[in-house]
């Protein structure tokens, strides 16, 4: 039983598969917390984008409103 213990505790074959799934929740974290903390600080700015061009002069303007 001593020898079987021991045997799995030092064996190798499954590393990999730890390393890749860990790695992989890392990603899957990352993945969910990127937009959660990004989202509510960029669609203030994102909302003050159509009012800046609207009263923008020149060609730009002139292209968006079609006058």
């Amino acid at each position: 039983m001593r020898n079987a213990f021991s045997n799995f505790i030092y064996s190798e074959s499954g590393a990999v598969t730890v390393d890749w799934v860990v790695l992989t929740g890392a990603i899957a974290g990352i993945a969910i917390a990127v937009p959660t903390l990004v989202l509510p600080n960029l669609l203030p700015v994102a909302s003050g984008v159509q009012p800046a061009l609207d009263v923008a002069p020149g060609l730009g303007a002139s292209l968006i409103t079609g006058n």
